[in-house]
């Protein structure tokens, strides 16, 4: 893989750099639409063609430095690749650098999470996904990208849900029994509940974005596509409301699914990533 952005090797010293980016190619346990572990590299070539320049907030972010590590290797049992995922990115917020994941399943947000949750007090999980993935297991697989955020949850019972659209009862049940935070998508289109949102949040933010969170018609591909989704301005105004009134750790995106010959989906990704990290670098956003 080339390096996130394709920027100058100036730009992507491992050790001046203030962001780290980080692939993690897992798929063992898509149900529908395969080809997730291709999500990442995918990305990355995408990446190539964003601008580096910000019309929005006249910044141009990469200048502070986006190293772009070698994909993890994910052979091997489900429990030593995931002890590999949190053992790498522990390296990386060593250095306190600000770290992404690239996807793969959700299942691995569950690992590269336990890293953020070792470092981090006062820490809140904001779940962007058309799913709650709160299965106890999924097809007796308490991995499963379908029980990614059950095993997030164990850890840490402050997550909030936006943008859901589709889960079994079990999971219906388990956030009404456990008062968790969800906002479903039609919610979201009957009136503006950002402020509401934010207010659930601790001081400190995990992010998880799971790409089927957006309208399938500017991200078909997914394994799971639902209708009724997020679209991109709408999205970046609550998120960089999110980046302004707390402190957001660490992201990762997820669940790409790339297609031949369907180019869209990958530059959104890579620009969603890109605007992220802006919302993260850039000085004076109020």
């Amino acid at each position: 893989m080339q390096n996130f952005l394709g920027i100058e090797d100036i730009y992507t010293n491992v050790d001046r750099a203030k962001v780290a980016i980080i692939p993690v190619p897992l798929e063992r346990t898509t149900s529908y639409g395969k080809g997730t572990h291709l999500g990442p590299e995918a990305i990355i070539n995408a990446s190539s063609y964003v601008e580096l320049y910000d019309e929005e907030y006249s910044y141009e972010a990469y200048k502070k430095g986006i190293h772009t590590a070698p994909a993890i290797d994910m052979n091997g049992s489900v429990e030593e690749v995931f002890d590999r995922i949190t053992g790498r990115f522990n390296q990386f917020l060593n250095k306190n650098q600000f770290v992404i994941g690239l996807g793969g399943e959700h299942a691995v947000s569950f690992p590269i999470y336990r890293a953020f949750h070792q470092h981090f007090n006062h820490l809140s999980v904001l779940q962007l996904d058309a799913h709650s993935d709160l299965r106890e297991s999924y097809e007796d697989d308490i991995y499963s990208h379908a029980a990614v955020m059950r095993r997030i949850y164990e850890l840490n019972n402050n997550i909030v849900q936006v943008g859901i659209r589709s889960q079994c009862v079990e999971e219906a049940q388990f956030i009404k029994a456990n008062n968790i935070a969800t906002y479903y998508a039609h919610r979201l289109y009957q009136g503006r509940l950002n402020k509401d949102i934010i207010n659930h949040l601790k001081p400190n933010v995990y992010l998880t974005i799971d790409v089927d969170y957006f309208d399938p018609s500017i991200m078909p591909s997914t394994g799971t596509p639902e209708p009724g989704g997020g679209l991109w301005y709408e999205t970046l105004s609550f998120l960089s409301e999110v980046f302004k009134k707390r402190n957001v750790v660490g992201f990762d995106v997820v669940e790409l699914a790339p297609q031949e010959h369907v180019c869209h989906p990958d530059f959104l990704a890579a620009k969603l990533i890109y605007k992220l990290i802006t919302l993260k670098l850039a000085p004076n956003q109020e």
